[in-house]
């Protein structure tokens, strides 16, 4: 991918190019798919101060770039053009982003999409290219628009406590930016800082008055206004997915494991984040996982997704519905990207149940760092291991004291300490599998029951 937004790089290989190569080829990405004239890419190059001999040297500079980058460039009168797809450069997968946006027709959809294309910036356009400066501005107010367009939306979805601080540093970066002042006031005033977004009011109007002369316009006035009033208008609830299935109860020992899984899914930045627990059918992955997913709920404000891989279907399309994504894409790729986009600055934990390969996995991980995976599989799952650093708890079945305190939570104290010997045949039975131990438990409760029934029948 060639990128412009930032530093003029071929970007996922070993190209260097040199400091007129690099003009040649800004000028052609901003104009993608389109002819530029020789006289434009010469003032790209000499900035209005060209040699005699500067369309000579152009076209060797097209010669080298061709032989450069992986994009075929072609002559066309009275210049060149280079023939790129969306994904052939970040400023046409920067545009094509913020299109798909605006036609997107949910808006927790549109900004997954306008945070991915504005993660594609990397710096400055065209710092390293002084004939591209007045480009470079332009470049930038595309950026500005999709971050007050992107924070539009979160605000409405009510995320005002996540795009606080980005408006905090776009206005204070930008402070004519109107729309930005008028978004941050509605971000203040909805974390409960009603004096802060007032004082954004005052310091806009002064900037505005000493720099250019102007009052504030109609959205700064009218935001001020209804905060005045205590009246800004309600934002829409974001949807919060809660999908994980009912823990089974009771639940008996995995002190140590549960340890385990505290500690791989900390939320240290070191932390792996994400745990394959593995083991047999029956040993007890998917109730060690919902138990302790159920005890940790409150880290995870932003929802938990689930899913059972063996009973197949599209799993990603559930979890981007869950999501609140009504536009789903039929691209795999783009389904990933936009789920990705999605979860990228949620507090969420994903919990995958009886994963059969790494394969079948990869595609549903989230990539923020905030959320957290748990994935339980009869199999080790190597590949997941190593490609994308998870740690690998397997599951032995239980002691014989963590049977018996299971029993004794299922059947009672007073059974389980008169039944002795029948304790040890059930736990010796179920060889530390629990769900063979409820069964037994199961029997022996349908039995008493039974036998307490005959009882009060009178002879």
């Amino acid at each position: 991918m060639i990128g412009i937004l930032g530093p003029v790089r071929v970007l996922g290989g070993d190209v260097h190019i040199g400091p007129r190569e690099r003009a040649v080829l800004a000028r052609l990405v901003l104009d993608a798919n389109r002819v530029v004239s020789v006289d434009r890419l010469i003032d790209a190059v000499w900035q209005g101060s060209p040699p005699a001999s500067a369309r000579g040297q152009v076209a060797i500079l097209v010669s080298r770039l061709r032989r450069s980058v992986p994009q075929v460039i072609t002559t066309a009168s009275p210049g060149y053009v280079i023939r790129l797809s969306d994904d052939d450069a970040d400023w046409c997968r920067f545009n094509a982003l913020v299109a798909r946006s605006r036609a997107c027709g949910d808006r927790m959809g549109a900004v997954a999409l306008l945070r991915e294309a504005l993660a594609l910036w990397r710096g400055v356009p065209f710092e390293d290219v002084p004939g591209l400066r007045a480009e470079s501005a332009r470049l930038q107010s595309a950026r500005l628009d999709a971050a007050e367009a992107c924070a539009e939306l979160e605000l409405e979805l009510g995320l005002h406590d996540r795009v606080g601080k980005e408006l905090a540093a776009l206005v204070a970066e930008h402070p004519l930016r109107e729309r930005a002042r008028a978004q941050l006031m509605v971000a203040h005033y909805r974390s409960g800082r009603r004096a802060e977004a007032l004082r954004v009011y005052q310091d806009a109007r002064r900037a505005l008055v000493e720099q250019i002369g102007l009052e504030p316009g109609p959205q700064l006035r009218v935001v001020h206004d209804q905060i005045l009033r205590d009246a800004l208008p309600s934002p829409v609830p974001v949807e919060t997915p809660s999908q994980l299935p009912r823990q089974p109860l009771p639940f008996a020992g995995r002190v140590a494991e549960t340890a385990f899984l505290d500690e791989a899914l900390s939320d240290g930045v070191d932390a792996p984040g994400a745990v394959v627990v593995c083991g047999p059918s029956e040993v007890g992955k998917t109730a060690l996982a919902l138990r302790w997913a159920h005890q940790r709920l409150d880290r995870f404000p932003d929802g938990q997704l689930y899913a059972d891989l063996a009973a197949g279907g599209p799993v990603l399309d559930r979890f981007l519905r869950a999501l609140g994504v009504r536009a789903i894409p039929d691209d795999p790729g783009e389904k990933v990207a936009l789920y990705r986009s999605s979860v990228a600055r949620r507090r969420m934990l994903v919990l995958l149940d009886n994963a059969s390969d790494s394969a079948q996995v990869a595609a549903l991980l989230p990539g923020g760092p905030h959320c957290r995976v748990i994935v339980t599989s009869r199999e080790p799952l190597d590949e997941f291991e190593a490609r994308f650093g998870a740690r690998q708890l397997f599951l032995e079945p239980l002691g014989v004291e963590e049977s018996r305190a299971l029993l004794a939570m299922l059947l009672g104290r007073e059974w389980v300490a008169a039944e002795a010997g029948e304790v040890a045949r059930l736990s010796a039975m179920a060889g530390g599998f629990p769900l063979v131990l409820r069964r037994a438990a199961a029997r022996v409760g349908r039995v008493g029951c039974a036998r307490s029934r005959a009882a009060l029948v009178p002879a």
